[in-house]
């Protein structure tokens, strides 16, 4: 029996899933998108006696990464990992979009994964899936070994991610989840950026992009 474990905590005004994953045997956590509320997040670690080792981000709009500096103040050899095509949108509160909420934010990650990259963290494996449409960055993460992806703000449950802000393709974000996303094995759990864990093969139903014929 897997000892893996996820906690979700949504966060911020926008109420954004934060995603507190790690081992009950390794008691390390890979913090997922941590946009707000970082003394919450923070407090979820103490509680389940859990070390913050990394922070991924899928993408790097405001309300994903407004409590990094939290966790980083907190624990500063945790490492922030984002996609490598990201960096121009982390580090430009106009581009990102924190500006317009009253909060300019800059986030400069330690390591930027490339598509295909193998991540080691926290005793979990993780695979680096560049997903733009969102973002022209937007990435997720694969765990193979647990059939878990975090889809951040690419694939909802039933629904997909707005392309109307700085960097949004909407024939980007299609191809990405047609082609990366759907492509993987219909028993994936899928955790998104918001509302309601979903699976691959329900979204290859349900989803519009399933539908779409453009």
């Amino acid at each position: 029996m897997s000892d893996f474990r996820i906690k979700t905590c949504p966060v911020g005004q926008l109420g954004t899933n934060c995603y507190v994953m790690y081992r009950e045997s390794f008691k390390k956590a890979v913090i997922v998108d941590p946009g707000g509320d970082g003394a919450h997040i923070l407090d979820m670690c103490r509680e389940l006696s859990l070390i913050p080792e990394t922070v991924l981000l899928t993408h790097g709009h405001f309300d994903h990464i407004l409590a990094v500096s939290d966790i980083k103040e907190a624990f500063p050899e945790a490492k922030i990992i984002a996609g490598d095509q990201e960096k121009g949108l982390l580090t430009d509160p106009a581009v990102n979009l924190s500006s317009s909420f009253g909060k300019a934010c800059r986030v400069e990650a330690d390591e930027y994964a490339e598509d295909g990259a193998i991540l080691s963290l926290g005793g979990m494996t993780f695979h680096v899936l560049f997903t733009p449409g969102h973002t022209s960055g937007s990435v997720c993460y694969l765990i193979p070994s647990e059939s878990v992806l975090i889809s951040g703000d690419t694939l909802f449950s039933e629904s997909l991610g707005r392309t109307d802000f700085p960097t949004g393709n909407q024939s980007m974000i299609i191809r990405s989840i047609r082609e990366r996303l759907f492509a993987l094995p219909e028993d994936t759990m899928v955790y998104p950026g918001h509302g309601d864990m979903t699976a691959i093969g329900h979204e290859k139903v349900y989803n519009p992009v399933a539908l779409y014929k453009g």
